[in-house]
Order: structure tokens, then C-alpha cells, then sequence
């Protein structure tokens, strides 16, 4: 596939690619096995309540209440044309901006936000993000994240698709300044990530930011490829949970919790 057949970030034509990935790819299937691994390594209750903040058409939402039959949940999204798939599912969903979510404090056992904070205002959007998933967590509740990695080629932030790739460290700063006791942090789609170097080289060099769309497929010509990269992700996923941090990668995973006990969090700026 050539750049020109993927959509566009937040075309309708994206929202509908991203729909059939999330249901049937081997990246997405690979990266809910390292969902999977990290809340496994953080001993979820048996009941609760979840938050998808960004909930897109639902699909991470239907992967966890499936495995968790004694949980409620909720989503919330911008995307009507998500929001409307996920409603279909018989999901509860609404129209909601992540930067103030429609929810009282202390709702959530645990909030969950997949690709989402990089898409977010340059001006501070993630930041009010992270603050608003603090407020409606639980004391004693969980944060599970996954963004994208600032990784090679270097690429700069883009104002114009309002798109950003962070670096672990910047990312663990602004997660620890909301208020966040950080269990595992660490980057991810690391071998295969290396595929995308070509295409990123190549966006740089005609862009200057790089490309923000979709470029995969959901169909794989080979069964056998899929499985193998599926489990190269399930690897990562176990060994991050095991503590690892791995040096490259073109996404960043972590696992958070909010403290039991509140304490003053520390002045979070804008950057």
C-alpha cells in the first residue's frame, strides 16, 4: 500500500480503517496482550468500574468487560462516528472531550486511554487529560496508557494535525506532576517498529512532522506472519510487565496508580 491509499488522521475514511484494525489486526490483537500483561501484573478486582477515555468504536471496552464480566463501564469520545459505532454494540458511550470528562470524582476503578494523549492540544491538552483522569480515578485506582514514542527519525511536534510523539522521561514527568505513582512506564513495538523507519524518513522529508495517518491493513496475506507478530508483541508485553524498559520502540505503555492516600501534587505546567 502506498501513502496515498491510507487516510488521513481524523477523516471519516481514519475512523473506519481504525475500526476494522481494532477488530481484527495483528498490531492491535499484540498490543491488547500487552494490555493485558500489565493489568494482569496489577491484580484488578473482581468488580469495578472502567473509564475509555477516548473509547474510539469500543472494541478496547468490549476486549475488557469480556474478560471481566463483573465490571461497568463507560466511554467517552470527540469521534461521533466512533461513539455511534460503540452505542450500536450496546456499550454505554457518549460525545465527551477527555480534557473535561462528564464524570463526578472518584468514579473509576480503573481509566484506560489507548492513543489518544498524542492527539491532544499542544497547548496543554494532555496535561488537562491526565488531570481529569486523576480526578475521576478512585484513591487506590489505575491508569493504563499507551501513546506513541518519540523515536528515529527524530519528529517534531505538528500544530497542524495536533500531533505529538513523547519522550519516556517528559511523559513519566507529566504523569508523576498530575499526581500518578508510576508501577511500569517503558516503550514498546520495538522490532517490528523498525519497519517504519522508510515511511517516517520518508514524511519527514516532505512534511517536516512526519506521517499521522493509518497505513496497515487489517487483512495479512499470511496467517503465519500475523501469529509470529503478535507474539513478538506479547514477548514485550511480558517482559515490561516483569519490570522491563525497553530502549526503542514506537509506542510507550504504562501502568499507573493513584495513591491511596491524596497528597499535593506538584505544579504541572504547560510545555
Amino acid at each position: 500500500m502506498t501513502d496515498g491509499d491510507a487516510p488521513r488522521i481524523f477523516s471519516p475514511e481514519y475512523y473506519a480503517r481504525m475500526r476494522e484494525l481494532e477488530g481484527s489486526a495483528w498490531w492491535n490483537a499484540g498490543m491488547r496482550d500487552i494490555a493485558q500483561a500489565l493489568l494482569s501484573m496489577s491484580a484488578l478486582p473482581r468488580h469495578g468500574f472502567l473509564v475509555d477515555a477516548g473509547c474510539g468504536s469500543g472494541q478496547t471496552m468490549s476486549w475488557f468487560l469480556s474478560a471481566n464480566s463483573g465490571w461497568n463501564a463507560w466511554g467517552g469520545d470527540v469521534a461521533t462516528d466512533g461513539v455511534r459505532a460503540a452505542g450500536e454494540s450496546g456499550l454505554t458511550v457518549s460525545a465527551a472531550d477527555v480534557m473535561q470528562l462528564p464524570l463526578r470524582n472518584e468514579l473509576a476503578d480503573l481509566v484506560i486511554s489507548f492513543d489518544v494523549l498524542q492527539h491532544l492540544p499542544l497547548d496543554g491538552g494532555d496535561i488537562a487529560a491526565l488531570n481529569e483522569f486523576y480526578r475521576v480515578l478512585k484513591p487506590g485506582g489505575l491508569f493504563l496508557l499507551r501513546t506513541n514514542s518519540q523515536s528515529w527519525p527524530k519528529t517534531e511536534d505538528d500544530p497542524a494535525n495536533q500531533f505529538r510523539k513523547y519522550d519516556p522521561y517528559a511523559l513519566a514527568l507529566r504523569l508523576r506532576q498530575a499526581g500518578f505513582e508510576i508501577s511500569r512506564l517503558s516503550r514498546a513495538n520495538a522490532l517490528l517498529g523498525l519497519a517504519e523507519v522508510k515511511r517516517e524518513l520518508k514524511a519527514t522529508k516532505e512534511s517536516g512532522f512526519g506521517y499521522h495517518g493509518i497505513l496497515a491493513n487489517a487483512k495479512e496475506k499470511s496467517r503465519i506472519g500475523r501469529t509470529l507478530k503478535r507474539a513478538l508483541l506479547g514477548i514485550e508485553g511480558a517482559a515490561i510487565a516483569r519490570g522491563a524498559r525497553l530502549p526503542f520502540g514506537r509506542s510507550i505503555v504504562a501502568v499507573c496508580r493513584k495513591p491511596l492516600i491524596a497528597h499535593l501534587k506538584a505544579g504541572i505546567t504547560k510545555s
